[in-house]
């Protein structure tokens, strides 16, 4: 049974999209199944992926006002290794229009109700604001990963994601969690990052993933050649970084009997 994750953070440049990206091209070198689904007007995870958004004959848009099903708009990004539900501009009317359908804040678990058993993992690039395809997209997930740079504003964002975490769960989605925190852009020489770090190990215990992902040129490289870190230079810190986290994602959630497989995967992908 696939699990979906919604990638989410209110405030914006923590390494959300790079993470959309980067940890679920991870998991298919892991030899998982894995769809990534964009929600994010702007359409970067569908360009980071290498699939063009102004070519797209349907997307997210098309699946979430109900004109085509998921199944149909789902394309497969060559150069990510991952299925995509892609989206651009389009997806701005769609905000308007779901405000006037029944079940809007539903329309994206319906959507993925009939794909996700083709998938060990669904990835939802969410906006960095709580709009209703955020809120689509925390209701169609059972669990939230979070992306977030070691710095003071972020940890002002985090309390907002909290709150509307909270009400999301009061009001439409009781059984939604939190899967884990990552922290991003993580420079271990600097003060505030170490104290910013411990006070996340300090709140959240080990929702904190001991993976962290280090400022990395080729990791924002990357995206302007329509592909992870891991495709356009496995070498590169970035990409041994979520490397690392897939690693320790897989650990968690299939449990320690995926650790051998793991470690012979990792080796296999950086060798």
């Amino acid at each position: 049974m696939s699990h979906i994750f919604a990638i989410t953070n209110q405030k914006g440049g923590v390494g959300k999209t790079t993470t959309a990206i980067n940890l679920p091209a991870s998991l298919v070198a892991m030899k998982r199944k894995v769809l990534v689904v964009d929600m994010d007007p702007q359409g970067n995870a569908t360009m980071g992926s290498g699939v063009d958004k102004s070519d797209l004959e349907l997307s997210a848009y098309d699946v979430l006002t109900g004109k085509c099903q998921c199944a149909e708009a789902i394309v497969h990004a060559e150069q990510a290794g991952f299925d995509l539900l892609p989206a651009n501009g389009d997806l701005t009317a769609a905000e308007v229009e779901l405000l006037s359908m029944k079940m809007k804040e539903h329309r994206l678990q319906y959507a993925l109700a009939e794909v996700k058993q083709n998938y060990d993992y669904i990835f939802i690039d969410c906006p960095p604001s709580l709009n209703m395809l955020t809120v689509n997209a925390l209701t169609a997930a059972q669990s939230i990963f979070i992306p977030m740079q070691c710095e003071y504003y972020a940890l002002e964002g985090l309390a907002a994601l909290l709150e509307t975490i909270g009400e999301i769960q009061k009001v439409v989605n009781p059984g939604l969690e939190i899967g884990g925190l990552l922290r991003t852009m993580y420079d271990p020489r600097n003060t505030l990052t170490n104290d910013v770090s411990d006070q996340l190990k300090e709140y959240f215990g080990d929702k904190v993933y001991s993976a962290v992902i280090p400022r990395n040129v080729r990791l924002a490289e990357a995206p302007s050649y329509g592909m992870p870190a891991l495709h356009y230079d496995k070498t590169s810190t970035g990409a041994k970084s979520y490397l690392a986290l897939a690693g320790e994602f897989i650990r968690r959630v299939e449990g320690e009997k995926a650790d051998i497989s793991v470690s012979s995967d990792i080796e296999k992908v950086t060798g």
